[in-house]
């Protein structure tokens, strides 16, 4: 790594994350860099403020706006990097990568299925599980939690994935990849089919029945440049909230705000029709008030949008 000694003062663990960085950028992985919490980095004050109409994908900010900062430029990773010490790497999955990433959390009940994930590239996590890498079909495939499979999420379009050898902030343990590296394959016509299946917005049969109120209907029309089919993404990112499994829906209803307040800032969507359609997905999960407030304002906050 003495090239980028000579261009960056880099203390020993940025150069391995250099290494690392520039192992990925070579297999056309954007990254960007995530605090030590595995969040993203608060927007400054300049995007904080700014109004709908602001472009992030295109914002010249270093660390702004999540995995909308990810590069292919190996001197602005060394620079987020510089100005985020102790920051974790991670790679923007989905279209821009070509990735769609199993991410299986054992202590959420996840486990490795071989006859639906056959092996691939993969990492152990910080957390104790693993990531199975994919490649991406060319059609979208939304983030969220997999039908059917408890502790097992799809990180795809809209989504991230911390990589090796960053340290998972709860244990202490780094990420890293599996011995003897495989390719990264094709999902296979199961795990496919499972991963591009239309969310349903139908409650969970041991819900008990409450009363809410009716649905507002879902905005549709003119949609901010840059987002792939919105309609149905919006869709399917609230059919998440309403089939989220005990345990998880706060927080699935909190990845949905953080989405919905993307297409706010892409001028996609109006906040208030984003609040409305959050708030009615959170009634549909039998979440509190308190919680569904929290969620929304604290995924808003997080993408730097205004509740």
């Amino acid at each position: 790594m003495s090239t980028y000694s000579n261009h960056f003062d880099l203390s020993e663990r940025t150069e391995v994350f250099m290494a690392a960085a520039v192992a990925a950028v070579d297999r056309g992985w954007p990254l960007f860099v995530l605090g030590r919490s595995k969040r993203p980095v608060a927007n400054c004050a300049r995007c904080r403020a700014a109004d709908p109409s602001h472009d992030r994908q295109a914002c010249g900010c270093l660390t702004c706006h999540g995995f909308y900062a990810a590069t292919l430029d190996p001197a602005r990773i060394a620079a987020m990097l510089a100005a985020v010490p102790g920051g974790l790497l991670a790679v923007r999955t989905g279209a821009p990568s070509g990735l769609v990433v199993v991410d299986i959390d054992p202590r959420h009940g996840g486990r490795l299925d071989p006859a639906l994930m056959p092996p691939t590239l993969g990492a152990a996590t910080g957390g104790g599980g693993w990531h199975l890498y994919y490649r991406h079909p060319g059609i979208p495939v939304v983030s969220r939690a997999l039908p059917g499979r408890d502790g097992v999420d799809i990180k795809a379009d809209g989504g991230y994935v911390v990589l090796s050898p960053s340290v998972h902030p709860d244990t202490g343990q780094a990420y890293r990849w599996l011995p003897a590296p495989r390719p990264v394959i094709e999902m296979p016509p199961a795990l496919r089919g499972l991963v591009l299946t239309a969310p349903t917005s139908q409650p969970e049969p041991s819900a008990p029945p409450t009363e809410s109120p009716a649905p507002r209907p879902i905005p549709t029309g003119n949609w901010g440049r840059g987002i792939s089919s919105p309609d149905a993404l919006l869709a399917a990112t609230l059919a998440t909230v309403r089939t989220a499994p005990k345990g998880r829906r706060r927080a699935t209803l909190y990845g949905a705000a953080r989405g919905l307040a993307r297409m706010v800032a892409a001028g996609a969507l109006t906040r208030t029709a984003a609040v409305a359609a959050l708030t009615d997905a959170g009634h549909a999960a039998q979440q509190t008030e308190r919680d569904i407030h929290a969620a929304i304002t604290g995924g808003f906050r997080d993408e730097g949008v205004p509740a």
